[in-house]
């Protein structure tokens, strides 16, 4: 008789849940809002002209691409003011509304190989030659969260 309640309970569980879930939903008090998409990047010595050269010249075209296209609604530079050993000195940050799924993915990487007319393998060579001013520690993906 115990393990049939046992049985009964675990199977109306998953039932309960399902029901209260929408409820909880409905009064669940933040909504999701846009993405922010932050690449942490420590400056090599010496480099900050160089990189600053990039972000101001390539990084902002990429950027002005992307918004132009919908793709993006803004795009920032922060500047750890006082950074500790290990942290990024700079943060890219890019906030967009959704996050495209595989199809619309390689859409997109199309349309922005043509629109700097370089190849997969002469964009990846231009990444690592960044790599002499700047090293790309990580990236991290937030979701805002807005009050209903």
């Amino acid at each position: 008789m115990k393990s049939f309640k046992l049985f009964a309970a675990i199977a109306v569980a998953p039932m309960m849940l399902s029901v209260a879930a929408p409820a909880m939903a409905q009064n669940y008090p933040l909504v999701a809002g846009d993405y922010a998409q932050i690449t942490d990047i420590k400056i090599e010595s010496g480099g900050d002209y160089d990189y600053a050269n990039w972000l101001a010249g390539q990084w902002r075209k990429n950027q002005e691409f992307a918004k132009a296209q919908g793709w993006i609604k803004d795009f920032k530079i922060w500047s750890n003011v006082y950074s500790r050993s290990g942290e990024a000195d700079i943060y890219l940050m890019v906030t967009m509304a959704a996050i495209p799924d595989g199809p619309e993915g390689a859409r997109r990487r199309e349309a922005y190989r043509k629109f700097v007319a370089q190849s997969d393998q002469q964009l990846a060579a231009a990444s690592g030659d960044r790599g002499k001013f700047r090293k790309v520690l990580g990236t991290t993906l937030l979701q805002e969260l807005k009050f209903k």
